[in-house]
C-alpha cells in the first residue's frame, strides 16, 4: 500500500504542478471555451484572474506532494480545488469530469496514507484527540 500511495502522491503532485503552471504559462492548448453557463462561468474566472490564484495554489500543493514535505497541507489545499473541479463538471460540463474523478481517487489514496494528519479534524471533542506534542 505504501508503494501505491507513493505513486499516487507523485502522480497527483505532477498533475497539479503541470496543470497549475499552465494557468500562468499557457503551454497546453485549452481548446475552445465551453458554451452556456459553463462558458460564462469560465469567462468570469479568467477575466477576474481567479484562475491565477487557483493555479498558484495548485502549483504550491503539487510541489509539497512531490517533495514529500507538508503533505497534509498540500492535500488540505487541494481539497477545495478538487471539490470545485468536480462540482463544475457535475453541474455545468459533465463531459469533462473524467480527469477530476481520477485526481480525486488519487487524492483519496494519498489522504488515506496520511490519515493521521487529519485525525484531529474528526474528533468530536478536543479531549477525544491525542495531544499535538
Amino acid at each position: 500500500m505504501k508503494i501505491v500511495a507513493a505513486i499516487a502522491r507523485y502522480l497527483l503532485g505532477l498533475m497539479f504542478v503541470i496543470f497549475g503552471s499552465n494557468m500562468f504559462l499557457h503551454f497546453i492548448p485549452m481548446g475552445k471555451m465551453p458554451t452556456g453557463l459553463a462558458g460564462q462561468f469560465s469567462a468570469a474566472l479568467i477575466a477576474s484572474h481567479y484562475f491565477v490564484v487557483v493555479g498558484a495554489v495548485m502549483v504550491i500543493s503539487g510541489i509539497l506532494l512531490l517533495v514529500n514535505r507538508f503533505v497534509g497541507l498540500g492535500l488540505t489545499l487541494l481539497g477545495p480545488v478538487l471539490f470545485n473541479i468536480l462540482v463544475f463538471h457535475l453541474l455545468m460540463d459533465p463531459g469533462g469530469i473524467g480527469m477530476g474523478v481520477f485526481a480525486t481517487l488519487l487524492w483519496l489514496l494519498v489522504a488515506w496514507q496520511h490519515r493521521a494528519v487529519f485525525a484531529r479534524l474528526f474528533a468530536a471533542r478536543l479531549e477525544d484527540s491525542k495531544p499535538l506534542l
